[in-house]
């Protein structure tokens, strides 16, 4: 089966002052459709700087990423942009949420970018993660549980290949974050998609297909729950 990403041997460097720090080192992964993977480690190991390479946030000092058949090293913003847009959804840490646009409007965002509008979809996302009734509301008006199930379902909204998630439950309840953890699971099954999770949550964890251990910027180890 063909990957949805790839990282072959990546290294990524940070300048700190006079110096650098390397945040990654001769790291390889691959993620294929439909799989949930969790990638788990202290913080500041690493796990934040792959989510932005898989994203094309960022871009490798050295080694190859590909997404979805895209080299992110070497491709023009424009390209990246297009494939974030169609093809990857994103779970922050800190949510992002628009403050401007409701629950609603938020949550469509990435069809609207894209010059599409599914409107069923979206209220069947909203359903899902229990903000039907906050659809109106502005992101200032909701908990952080609440902005983190609304950043949750405007990243699966279109259908994404791949889905990367930066502590997706970490400001939720166990009655959201089980919620939300079946709806993740369900996309991975239904529509194919391929999810890495950045996460401390030991639920996320244990309902993966593999768990990847980093520390200092290498990953030490794999096991399948």
């Amino acid at each position: 089966m063909e990957p949805v990403a790839v990282l072959d041997g990546v290294g990524k460097r940070y300048r700190a002052g006079q110096g650098s720090v390397t945040a990654l080192h001769q790291v390889s992964l691959r993620l294929l459709a439909g799989e949930m993977v969790a990638l788990v480690g202290p913080s500041g190991c690493g796990k934040s700087t792959t989510l932005n390479l898989l994203s094309g946030v960022d871009r490798p000092d050295e080694g190859e990423v590909t997404v979805c058949g895209v080299d992110v090293r070497r491709a023009g913003e424009e390209v990246l942009t297009l494939l974030r847009r169609r093809h990857i959804g994103i779970v922050f840490q800190a949510f992002h949420l628009v403050p401007q646009l409701t629950v609603e409007e938020n949550v469509a965002l990435p069809l609207a970018l894209d010059g599409r509008r599914d409107d069923s979809r979206v209220h069947d996302l909203l359903q899902r993660v229990g903000l039907t009734h906050r659809r109106r509301h502005f992101p200032g008006e909701l908990s952080g549980g609440e902005q983190q199930r609304a950043a949750v379902a405007r990243a699966l909204v279109h259908r994404p290949r791949l889905v990367l998630a930066d502590e997706p439950t970490g400001n939720l309840d166990s009655a959201s974050g089980t919620a939300v953890l079946q709806l993740l699971d369900e996309l991975r099954r239904r529509d194919g998609a391929a999810l890495l999770l950045a996460t401390h949550d030991q639920r996320l964890a244990a309902v993966a297909d593999r768990v990847l251990a980093m520390h200092d910027g290498r990953l030490v180890a794999s096991h399948r729950p």
